[in-house]
């Protein structure tokens, strides 16, 4: 009788973790790599699972795929990982279970490779794992339905092999892909998975009451593989409690929401297994399920702004922003000079980068508090995801929300390593794009991970978009993502050329989504040279540096011409786009002035 055969009629008990037993013994750097290292040790686990009553058990090879063992230097040897962990299961089984290929889920949170690179490591290893005659396929803790949706497609045309597929969530009934679960798994049996289910991150408290909601389509069936617990952290190291009474108690309440496929993840055991199979013996599946429980609906409420959105204005009239830096010490006094006199021209808002090229700054957000409610001067806050895991962003956007301060600029972050604490590091869980989606997202009251907010933050949504590259055709394809994730409006790099700006005209015109032209003032030759080739996106043409040498003996005259030259391309500029963002260098907010109240007497722009 094969698996699909067998779940019809009982509740198959699955294995448990192996990856954290095998820490135990000294697998810090790579579990899968002790299957040609060590492996009795393997082999010794699926046994001990076997004996405690699991019938279904899965092939230690979650991360054995080019991509995850690459760190480690066996990217060369995927083949032999993988042939190595399907004999080790086969021969512990011994008949007596069954016996899954397990492939397990490449992007977390950070989106390290492209889709193209995710599916080819899939391939490859789902080669391998079709050559050991198994009892099927596990697609096990898959953070990214999009990522699960294509690897279930291309297994499914290499095999008719039963497919369990397991989505790991983020907190309860959440997705990152913001999907709710029922139609997370309707999706994934109608593309060929045979059973659908939940595994890691998760408990049994939480797992159980995101089954609550679920039903599935007849002939498809429910997995659970809940963690032991939550991890705790002690002397260096993560580990994992849970009492296996806890599991023996929760096994029925897994059988009362539908589960026909039960074992564990994370922090597991073979007692934890063993409570399982011990409180399921006998007992027969839910034939049919009744969803009582419902879900109060929440009412969204929204933290509405007073002013009117940046990327309203801009869409409706012309519309000057200005940057001007946060200091880099304690002394604020020529910033809010400055910020003074740019708003006395009618500036509509003030940005602020977030330590940009990783110089150390005031943060944005302090000084953007103090413009807004002591200058009643609007600030648009930088975001940058260098310096902030998911976490820290998400916390720090409700922060700013709660503040009033709902304009922001969604940047990826100059690497740290480039700026004045060369020992910091760079995190970037996210990149710009997922940190737009984010914002979407909170616009919609759902947070990252998926979980309701209770309200609606109003951010008015601006992206970067850099002007100055080899295609701008390819940046323009770029432009379009970051608008189907969410971004209103774009700010652009500084321009230093006329023809680019009619250039960007011509390839951004068909967009609906207003966008800023950065120009920005140089100050003399040192100053071009700089931008030019140490400053990665700005390109200054050679005319334009060449002007800028004659006159390196000249101060003065290099900064009137600076100005002269911003000016003729604000002409150009303001025929073209509606929005102008000036860029102030070095604290010189006097340029800065000049240029916006110029800007501003141009016709049509008062």
């Amino acid at each position: 009788m094969g698996l699909l055969d067998q779940l019809k009629h009982e509740i198959l008990i699955g294995d448990g973790a192996i990856g954290t037993l095998l820490a135990h013994k000294g697998a810090h750097y790579c579990s899968e790599a002790f299957n040609t290292t060590r492996p009795e040790e393997v082999q010794a686990i699926h046994e001990a699972y076997v004996e405690v009553g699991a019938n279904v058990i899965q092939t230690n090879t979650y991360g054995a795929n080019r991509l995850k063992l690459a760190p480690y230097g066996l990217s060369h040897k995927v083949g032999e990982i993988n042939r190595a962990g399907i004999q080790l299961a086969k021969k512990a089984s011994s008949g007596k279970a069954f016996v899954l290929g397990t492939i397990g889920g490449i992007t977390g949170l950070q989106k390290a490779y492209s889709m193209e690179e995710i599916t080819l490591s899939f391939m490859e290893q789902l080669e391998f794992i079709l050559e050991g005659e198994l009892d099927g396929l596990l697609l096990e803790t898959y953070f990214d339905f999009k990522e699960l949706e294509a690897v279930l497609a291309l297994a499914r045309k290499k095999t008719n092999l039963p497919i369990i597929t397991q989505l790991a969530l983020g907190a309860h009934g959440s997705l990152f892909n913001h999907l709710p679960i029922n139609e997370a798994f309707s999706q994934l049996v109608k593309q060929g998975a045979n059973v659908v289910g939940l595994n890691c991150r998760l408990g049994p408290h939480h797992m159980l009451r995101t089954l609550e909601q679920i039903t599935l389509p007849d002939g498809a069936y429910l997995s659970a593989y809940p963690n032991a617990s939550l991890p705790a952290y002690k002397d260096g190291e993560f580990y994992f409690g849970g009492n296996a009474d806890y599991f023996r108690q929760s096994a029925k309440s897994f059988r009362d929401e539908g589960v026909r496929l039960l074992g564990g993840c994370c922090g597991t055991t073979p007692e934890h297994i063993g409570a399982f199979a011990e409180a399921l013996k006998n007992v027969a599946p839910l034939a049919t399920k009744i969803v009582s429980f419902s879900q109060p609906a929440l009412t969204m409420t929204a933290l509405k702004r007073k002013e009117e959105p940046l990327h309203k204005i801009v869409n409706r009239r012309p519309s000057i922003i200005v940057e001007l830096d946060t200091p880099r010490n304690l002394d604020t006094s020529k910033f809010f000079k400055g910020a003074k006199a740019l708003q006395d021209i009618g500036i509509d808002a003030l940005t602020m980068a977030d330590n940009s090229l990783a110089q150390v700054r005031i943060s944005n957000d302090a000084i953007g508090v103090m413009l807004k409610n002591e200058h009643h001067i609007r600030p648009l806050i930088h975001l940058a995801c260098r310096d902030k895991n998911v976490l820290g962003l998400q916390s720090h956007l409700m922060g700013l929300s709660t503040l009033g301060l709902n304009d922001v600029l969604a940047v990826t972050g100059d690497p740290a390593r480039v700026g004045n604490f060369p020992g910091a590091s760079s995190v970037y869980d996210v990149s710009s794009m997922e940190l737009i989606q984010m914002m979407k997202q909170l616009n919609e009251g759902i947070c990252f991970s998926g979980k309701e907010l209770g309200q609606t933050t109003d951010f008015s949504i601006a992206a970067a978009m850099n002007p100055n590259v080899h295609s701008l055709e390819k940046e323009v394809l770029r432009m379009e993502k970051k608008i189907t994730a969410g971004a209103h409006y774009f700010i652009t790099q500084p321009v230093f050329s006329e023809e680019k700006l009619i250039q960007l005209y011509e390839c951004t015109k068909h967009l609906d989504v207003p966008v800023y032209v950065g120009l920005m003032p140089l100050t003399g030759h040192r100053n071009a040279e700089f931008l030019h080739n140490e400053v990665p996106g700005i390109q200054i043409d050679e005319g334009i540096r060449k002007t800028m040498r004659q006159l390196s003996d000249h101060p003065v005259a290099a900064t009137k011409a600076g100005i002269a030259i911003t000016k003729s391309l604000i002409d150009v500029a303001s025929a073209l786009f509606n929005g102008i963002y000036i860029i102030t260098p070095f604290m010189r907010y006097e340029m800065s002035v000049e240029l916006a109240t110029y800007a501003k007497a141009i016709k049509g722009r008062t």
